[in-house]
């Protein structure tokens, strides 16, 4: 275990695979590949609601089923009922490539043309196929589709260009389709009886009668590109949608036989799946772009307009940065795209807007990518004006232009921030001052210059006179960064110089020379260190006051992608393209963690709250999150699960945080807790190590412990206005008799009645007697002998009773009549009352479950009390606990006494 373990990945929409659509009564669900999980979308507004668990190797193909999923990874099937892995069916030899739903069964074919039937009802007794069969000759499937009513029949497509129809009952061959000398790439079924589409490599759509095998009708493709999928519309038009290898959608009404309307910059990759949904004129499509889309067609001349969508980067990430206290992550990618994603919740993340991209594209006949701004090398972001003005700052590839952004309003914002127009290079570096009102910007030509970002004018350049040279620096800027007090402005040039400048009068204060190039720095407001990297992947700090280097840090072996301090400065984080993530500890100049990953990170940002590590990798188009261990594993110190100077290899974050092995443990243990009575118990026991002169709390709702304290106070407020009303009495002719089990049971003159009603009523008799005589889990666990591990059972079982039922639980205990007292002495009830607080001296002193246990004793010293006031061995108890109760709450409000002090005297202090 390390510092940092990985969590899970963010970002990834969809992948090459193509999806499944099911609807479940009046909903209609997605299911998308992403890797080597899926995830489950709700169509009604594309809003996450299932994410699987990570399998051993990438989804190839999917089908879904009401609440099943099958996903075929490897020459493996995996069979999901939600998202919990209940079979995995492995028959094949080869990769299998193709699943087909077929009423109660699914159809698997692989690259080698085995086709399996499985059958999914019962399916924890049924593991093996029900059937196969093998397609013959040189047949290599490429698609597959159940004509509507062809009972037991399918037809598959293949690469070579012919298509055969199969009854997978009989396990023969019907006909074999000649093809049109293309690769088949597509194929669905339409509404109209004996009629399918078949979609080819060559661009062209055959409509085809497989009854009479003859051709309909045919559509190409302007765009030239293979026809990657097919779909029907089910709503009463007679469209067919189809889309290419050029991520173009084109509709065609089938009754004129021509094309109705494209859309054209429907996607920035290929098209991987269409589907109309059931009775709607709504049309799904998803792209290897990493988006998913729906179209609607409600316009009056027919055209699909955008009505939803969910999308990620579909290049790598080259920047990001944590923003909104950690909720939020700033990335841009090298698809041209600034997006922010949530860390918390998917559907916030978006992408900042570029002003009416699409609507220029549009009227200029471009592809919107191509009036995007490139894409971005560096950028900056300050929070503290972000509702008054625009708060971000981006550099572009070869762009001798800064632009801003207005984050608040998630769109770019209305100054362009242009340095040195006279003779204008591209800007490489770029800083917003701690005050959220200046910009400074730094470019490949060795000029600097300050903005101001409100009106976006220019309040000067830093120019080094000492050498009487118009610029700032000889080479090229790599890095400006501005102090906490808008004091100083430090700048880095290429050639190794770093130079402090006066920030206001924009004067030169000091420099010197590395001795070598540099290639990135980080500056850090709060203990004023300067992070710099050179070409000989050494990580140096300097002190830009004391103007000295104060470590040095060696062990890379390859160029330094990034640098990022920890939010209190002790901490540096550095990324490597050897694969290494390294963790220096900069009080005690030395390594602490490092990881080795298989893909190197490119990028990376620590929340700051040091609590989360987002990470961008080359040929990743996701964010990958880790989690910092230190800050929830209770450990005094680091040294005892970071490795130190060794390098630890590890996975990257999967997009679901459990695997597939890990889910089959949790559902089997959640299993056994739900037979013990003892579920939600099990979310409490995280760690039961305890933080010396601290007390851990129960994370139980705040609602439930609180209840526990105003039980009384409910309980009248939820007392009934009018009393109970009398059930209507039986009519006078049918005479009743009483009953245990509250039944109204008649009289009647039949003796076999009679007898069957004292037979009822002694039954009833036994059954309160065996109902006296059942013994609840409290009792038992108060009976039993207490130790560690039975306090921690009866914590538990606790911490599942609702606030009545524990209440209930506790007045059984009470003593109502008055006993001898050696008598009294031998009672259950006196003796559990004993335990009971021998429990809580333990619970209090271990400083467990502090607030819960404050509301229980408080609840059971209100029903108890009278009898341990009167009984001499239960009052010294009560004595103890009192003492220990004491001694625990001195320490803490010795603690609190303490930080209110330091906060007070903080607030009140001028600097």
């Amino acid at each position: 275990m390390g510092i940092f373990e990985p969590f899970r990945a963010i970002g990834y929409i969809t992948s090459t695979v193509p999806f499944s659509v099911q609807r479940l009564g009046t909903e209609t669900f997605v299911t998308v590949s992403v890797g080597k999980a899926f995830q489950i979308y709700n169509c009604a507004k594309l809003n996450l609601v299932i994410i699987s668990p990570q399998l051993p190797k990438k989804i190839r193909a999917l089908a879904s089923y009401r609440d099943y999923t099958f996903a075929a990874f490897g020459n493996e099937i995996a069979v999901f009922k939600r998202a919990h892995q209940v079979a995995t069916w492995s028959k094949h030899v080869a990769k299998v490539d193709l699943l087909l739903l077929f009423g109660e069964h699914v159809l698997s074919l692989d690259v080698e043309g085995n086709m399996f039937i499985w059958a999914f009802k019962g399916i924890e007794e049924h593991l093996s196929p029900i059937g196969n069969l093998q397609l013959t000759g040189k047949f290599t499937p490429s698609s597959i589709v159940h004509p509507d009513t062809y009972l037991n029949k399918v037809l598959v497509g293949s690469q070579e260009g012919p298509l055969q129809l199969w009854n997978i009952n009989t396990k023969k061959m019907i006909y074999e389709f000649k093809g049109w000398g293309s690769s088949v790439s597509s194929c669905v079924s339409s509404p109209a009886l004996d009629v399918v589409a078949i979609g080819c490599a060559d661009g062209k759509i055959h409509v085809h009668n497989i009854k009479l095998d003859e051709e309909i009708v045919t559509f190409e493709h302007a765009s030239r590109g293979a026809v990657t999928a097919l779909s029907f519309s089910t709503d009463g038009r007679p469209l067919l949608a189809s889309g290419g290898s050029f991520g173009v959608i084109s509709i065609w009404n089938l009754n004129k036989k021509r094309l109705q309307s494209v859309i054209r910059d429907a996607h920035d990759s290929s098209i991987i799946s269409l589907n109309f949904l059931a009775n709607e004129p709504v049309l799904m499509s998803a792209s290897a772009d990493n988006s998913l889309k729906m179209w609607i067609f409600d316009t009056n001349d027919g055209d699909p307009r955008l009505l939803r969508f969910r999308s990620g980067h579909s290049a790598p990430p080259l920047c990001i940065r944590f923003y909104s206290n950690g909720r939020h992550i700033l990335s841009a990618g090298q698809d041209r795209a600034f997006r922010l994603f949530s860390v918390i919740q998917e559907q916030q993340s978006r992408e900042l807007s570029q002003r009416h991209i699409s609507r220029r594209a549009k009227k200029l006949r471009l592809k919107d990518e191509e009036l995007k701004l490139k894409p971005v090398v560096s950028f900056d972001c300050a929070e503290i004006r972000e509702r008054d003005w625009c708060n971000v700052v981006t550099c572009h590839m070869d762009t001798a232009e800064a632009y801003v952004w207005r984050l608040q309003n998630f769109v770019l914002g209305e100054h362009i921030l242009k340095p040195c127009p006279e003779n204008p290079t591209p800007i490489k570096a770029c800083a917003i001052s701690a005050c959220g009102n200046f910009a400074v910007v730094g470019t490949a030509g060795g000029w600097i210059e300050r903005f101001n970002l409100q009106s976006g004018i220019s309040r000067g350049s830093y120019f080094d006179m000492s050498e009487k040279r118009r610029y700032a620096h000889d080479g090229e800027v790599i890095g400006v960064a501005c102090d906490s007090t808008n004091t100083l402005m430090i700048s880095a040039g290429y050639h190794g110089d770093i130079k402090v400048w006066d920030f206001k009068k924009r004067e030169l204060k000091s420099q010197w020379d590395i001795g070598c190039s540099l290639v990135k720095i980080v500056y850090h407001r709060v203990n004023g260190l300067l992070a710099t990297v050179a070409d000989d992947f050494v990580i140096r700090l300097y002190d830009v006051v004391a103007l000295k280097m104060v470590r040095e840090f060696r062990g890379h072996t390859d160029r330094v992608t990034d640098l990022c301090f920890s939010e209190d400065g002790k901490w540096l984080l550095s990324s490597s393209m050897d694969g290494s993530l390294r963790i220096w500890d900069v009080i005690l100049a030395k390594q602490i963690d490092g990881v080795h990953v298989d893909v190197p990170i490119t990028a990376l940002s620590l929340s700051p709250n040091m609590d989360v590590l987002a990470t961008a990798h080359s040929d990743q188009n996701g964010v990958y999150l880790w989690v910092n261990q230190s800050m929830f594993s209770g450990l005094p110190s680091v040294e005892s699960y970071a490795s130190g100077k060794d390098v630890v290899n590890v996975k990257l974050p999967s997009v679901s945080a459990l695997t597939s092995s890990e889910a089959d443990d949790d559902d089997m243990e959640r299993q056994v807790l739900e037979n013990s009575g003892a579920l939600q118990a099990s979310s409490f026991s995280i760690s039961h190590k305890q933080i010396p002169e601290l007390v851990t709390l129960s994370l139980l709702p705040k609602s439930q412990w609180q209840s526990l304290i105003n039980l009384d106070i409910i309980k009248a407020r939820n007392k009934p206005i009018e009393p109970p009303k009398k059930p209507e009495k039986a009519p006078f002719f049918l005479p009743s008799i009483p009953s245990l089990s509250g039944d109204i049971l008649f009289k009647s003159n039949d003796s076999e009645a009679d007898g069957e009603n004292e037979e009822k009523n002694k039954k009833d008799q036994n059954s309160m007697k065996n109902f006296d005589a059942l013994e609840s889990p409290f009792s038992k666990l108060l009976k039993s002998s207490w130790d560690s591990k039975h306090f921690l059972d009866f914590t538990n079982y606790i911490k599942t009773l609702s606030p009545s039922a524990l209440d209930m639980e506790l007045r059984m205990l009470e003593i109502i009549d008055e006993d001898i007292e050696e008598e009294l002495i031998k009672r259950p009830e006196f003796i559990s009352i004993g335990q009971l607080l021998d429990y809580f001296i333990n619970e209090v002193s271990c400083k467990n479950d502090f607030e819960f246990m404050q509301a229980v004793v408080r609840l059971f010293l209100k029903i108890h009390g009278e009898t341990i006031r009167c009984h001499p061995s239960l009052q010294e108890k009560a004595k103890k606990l009192l003492e220990t109760q004491s001694l625990v709450w001195q320490k803490m409000e010795k603690l609190f006494q303490s930080t209110r002090c330091i906060v007070t005297f903080l607030s009140n202090s001028q600097f």
